[in-house]
């Protein structure tokens, strides 16, 4: 491992990347051949525009509805709960705690292949793939009837789901510049506020339903249909790459790989590189970002799976858990779009975002914890604060996609992010104690230690990439900032597979 004895020099003290030799076919980036054919090219301004608005309506929409319907799908045992779920599936006490958990179980299985997978084979068509077959799964739901049924189809429904969030974080990095994808992942994340409202809508209307099956399995009929469907759409029409992709002609194209050179971290490159996998494993900032995840989602089983269960322990009826999620779905979705526009017009705000959010849930929180039981609609609100969870932790996953580069290390470190994803959710239903019911006050201060932790985090987080920056900037040939030929250089190293590490030309986004 690299050393520096000189005070300043230890912050970047992680092992060197071998030198690059541009033989090597596996340093190449995917889209390499179309952005050397065509490096130095001026690319109009307008006709940038025209591109990115294109990309914008093919790729967007369709990462919009694959999210909503995964946020609706996992949490559909939410839903249903209210409607008979425990009778009909035969659980009892700590079971439907273990359901929220056992989800992500296998979610966190799935993690590290899916992202080897997203890795080596075409992007859209794995996601496509993934799309259809848990859509199956969740159509098979209403076939349990016992826990090992419904806890068995939960497990495989978070392993085929693991593969979302990276994937998309990894789209976010190959179509769109650093500066350009707070806003494009809010306008896919914000559908976990849309979902909460439209979910809270779907369970009010299968609250109507008085003949056929049992209410419950209506609500994962209509998920599962859905999402079979938009596994279809999203083989047919998301495409894989921008210098492959058939909706933009060849010049086009061109255009498109040249717009996310500029970040300085390449397209995509589908050879795993075991000195990127130990570079993740020193990196200060992969324990950072698992920390934060762990925090951040111990609360979330609140938000989520017993939702509907916490609101009625506040006294309201089976028809109000269901639409009193509305206001905390709205909550989500204005906050979500607000800070992405906020990320895009003022560039290194992203940390800043992220720790007012975590600010407003800890208050929330707070309030939930403090409150006595008698103060139903001062609890309620507590709650609807909370979910500004959603800003903080999606932020964090352009920390992923804009400050991270080297394909491997790119993939492995959003691994790394998702797996504490996975350590928080299955920590955050168990807090949900049976004998504690309805109070549930261990969950609530759970929820207040994990936003505290995910804050603390984010401040750490914010230091170390400041700190680097102003060393690199130290050490650039201004001294202030980089040359125009350091910049192309950075560019040319993106280009080559380099990791942020080593690409001395590389800036955080903070």
């Amino acid at each position: 491992m690299a050393s520096h004895t000189a005070q300043g020099k230890e912050i970047e003290a992680i092992e060197p990347s071998p030198p690059v030799h541009s033989e090597t076919s596996s340093q190449f980036d995917d889209a390499y051949e179309t952005y050397k054919k065509n490096q130095g090219a001026r690319i109009d301004a307008a006709e940038a525009k025209r591109v990115l608005r294109k990309i914008d309506v093919r790729i967007v929409p369709i990462l919009f509805f694959i999210y909503l319907l995964q946020y609706l799908d996992k949490n559909g045992i939410n839903y249903a709960s209210a409607y008979g779920l425990n009778e009909g599936t035969k659980l009892k006490g700590q079971d439907f705690s273990w359901l929220g958990s056992i989800f992500y179980f296998g979610y966190l299985v799935g993690q590290y292949p899916s992202g080897y997978f997203l890795q080596r084979l075409p992007i859209a068509k794995f996601l496509g793939c993934t799309t259809l077959g848990w859509g199956i799964i969740l159509m098979t739901t209403p076939a349990c009837h016992n826990f090992a049924g419904i806890a068995s189809n939960r497990f495989l429904l978070g392993l085929l789901e693991s593969a979302v969030n990276p994937g998309f974080v990894l789209i976010m990095s190959m179509w769109y510049t650093s500066a350009e994808q707070p806003l494009r992942l809010e306008a896919y994340y914000c559908t976990n506020g849309i979902a909460t409202m439209f979910g809270g809508l779907i369970g009010y209307a299968v609250g109507h339903i008085k003949s056929g099956l049992p209410r419950w399995m209506y609500v994962f009929l209509i998920f599962g249909s859905c999402s079979i469907l938009m596994g279809i759409v999203t083989l047919l029409f998301l495409p894989d790459l921008p210098s492959t992709a058939k909706f933009l002609p060849e010049p086009e194209r061109v255009i498109a790989v040249e717009r996310v050179a500029a970040n300085r971290q390449g397209v995509k490159n589908r050879h795993f590189k075991k000195y990127q996998a130990w570079q993740t494993l020193y990196d200060p900032k992969t324990w950072i970002l698992f920390v934060m995840a762990t925090g951040a989602q111990i609360p979330n089983s609140a938000l989520t799976s017993f939702s509907s269960l916490i609101i009625k322990s506040f006294g309201v009826d089976t028809l109000g858990t269901q639409y009193l999620q509305i206001p905390g779905g709205a909550v989500q979705f204005l906050s979500l779009l607000t800070g992405g526009i906020i990320c895009t017009r003022f560039p290194n705000t992203r940390c800043l975002t992220m720790s007012v959010a975590n600010l407003i849930c800890i208050i929330g929180a707070s309030m939930l914890v403090a409150l006595p039981a008698s103060s139903k609609w001062g609890r309620l609100v507590g709650l609807w604060l909370c979910y500004f969870q959603g800003l903080g932790f999606s932020m964090s996953l352009t920390i992923v996609s804009s400050n991270v580069a080297g394909y491997t290390k790119k993939q492995l470190t959003g691994a790394a992010l998702f797996t504490g994803y996975c350590v928080g959710n299955i920590i955050g239903p168990q807090t949900f104690k049976d004998s504690e019911k309805p109070g549930y006050h261990s969950a609530y201060v759970a929820m207040l230690i994990g936003y505290s932790i995910k804050l603390l985090a984010v401040l750490v987080l914010y230091a170390y990439m400041w700190s680097v920056n102003r060393k690199r900037d130290r050490e650039s040939a201004s001294g202030i900032h980089l040359t125009d030929e350091e910049e192309k250089a950075a560019v040319e190293a993106g280009m080559l597979d380099v990791t942020e590490i080593d690409n001395k030309g590389f800036r955080y986004i903070l």
